[in-house]
């Protein structure tokens, strides 16, 4: 068996996510594990080189996790023919400049989402990376969470049956800043600094929704800015320009042609009283199922209780113990490292790779129509994207 080094240039990784998912439980993980099989037996050991603004986090992260290479020059770093991959999890405004430098310099692109702030760029992009020639891919990390494998394992199987409707329910209280400490970037809540709740997390639901339940063919969502005053990194205060919640429904074609209803509540200014942070919750005419990040647990036609409307009587009935667990059938390793690792295979031997740059324009068609329906008060059509 040989190994084969893989340059990466990692930009943008001193963030929450680009440093916890993406560099420590990603590619050091690859590393420490010896890196990325492939089909014939040999193994791909990425290389990665820190990119970013600030030397002094830079240069520090790169010892922390025994990372040789780091700087803050960018183009210098595209220059180098030794590195044929760049990934970007730095900010959306910046991401289809970058991919677009990246493209250009013949390397190889792999990014967060959403790839872009507006749906023009989004496809110009898209389609700038299909005319190269070279692997692109954009990061659909829920995919990969265990709850929603058994999830999409119980409907592969034909669980449902007749598949009715999904129920998602995404949130918890981000602090203000006030009284406790900020948990998310403050920047979330500035609409001119690329934040908002439908921009964020509208473009997951649409991968999640076309793949495990059926395609989006029209939404109708309201957006909310349920706290307009927030404080920053610093403590200082500031108005909060983007959306904090929204609230959609959208109207899906299954995978057999059944029209199936997905109702989407999203807020970070909710407490939590649920199995998890996101839940999933499909019925169907067979079974049902609510599947969390890590668990899902099913209920069957035949094991469905028969429950008895009475407002005058205290409920005796405990519904979350008439539930079966769906076990674990395997090890469920990182969503977000699993990924990376069929791109790394996609990019090496060609490994099919289906969650592209067109895939991830089609999260920002999502976002603009859902952010349309908005606006206008009305139901929005989703039609066909062609990139």
């Amino acid at each position: 068996m040989a190994t084969q080094r893989l340059g990466l240039i990692m930009h943008g990784v001193t963030g929450r996510m680009g440093m916890n998912q993406h560099l420590i439980r990603s590619i050091v993980a690859i590393r420490d594990q010896g890196g990325v099989l492939l089909s014939n037996g040999d193994r791909v050991m990425p290389d990665p080189i820190l990119i970013g603004r600030n030397a002094d986090k830079i240069e520090a992260l790169a010892k922390a996790w025994k990372i040789e290479r780091w700087g803050t020059d960018l183009d210098k770093a595209l220059e180098n023919k030794d590195d044929t991959v760049f990934f970007d999890a730095g900010t959306t405004q910046m991401r289809p400049t970058l991919l677009a430098e990246a493209l250009r310099a013949g390397k190889h692109v792999y990014c967060e989402k959403p790839i872009a702030t507006n749906l023009n760029e989004a496809v110009e992009i898209a389609r700038l990376a299909q005319d190269s020639g070279l692997k692109h891919g954009a990061v659909q990390d829920k995919l990969f969470l265990p709850g929603l494998r058994k999830l999409d394992m119980l409907r592969r199987a034909g669980f449902f049956g007749k598949m009715l409707s999904v129920r998602l329910e995404f949130g918890y209280w981000v602090f203000e800043g006030d009284l406790q400490p900020i948990q998310r970037p403050s920047w979330n809540y500035r609409a001119e600094e690329g934040g908002g709740m439908i921009l964020d997390m509208m473009c997951h639901w649409r991968y999640v929704l076309d793949n495990l339940f059926g395609e989006v063919k029209s939404i109708s969502c309201i957006g909310a800015t349920h706290i307009p005053e927030r404080w920053d990194e610093a403590g200082k205060s500031y108005k909060a320009t983007a959306d904090d919640a929204a609230y959609a429904t959208a109207e899906l074609v299954g995978h057999n042609g059944e029209r199936v209803i997905a109702q989407m509540n999203m807020s970070w200014a909710t407490r939590v009283r649920r199995d998890d942070l996101v839940t999933f919750h499909v019925d169907g005419t067979h079974g049902s199922a609510v599947a969390g990040l890590q668990e899902c647990r099913a209920q069957s036609r035949v094991t469905t209780p028969r429950p008895v409307w009475n407002p005058d009587v205290k409920q005796t009935m405990n519904f979350f113990d008439q539930w079966q667990v769906v076990p674990d059938s395997q090890v469920y390793d990182n969503g977000f490292k699993i990924q990376w690792e069929h791109f790394i295979r996609h990019v090496v031997e060609s490994e099919p790779y289906r969650w592209t740059l067109p895939e991830g324009a089609k999260g920002v068609q999502l976002v603009e129509a859902a952010l349309q329906s908005w606006k206008e008060r009305r139901w929005v059509d989703v039609q066909p994207l062609v990139v």
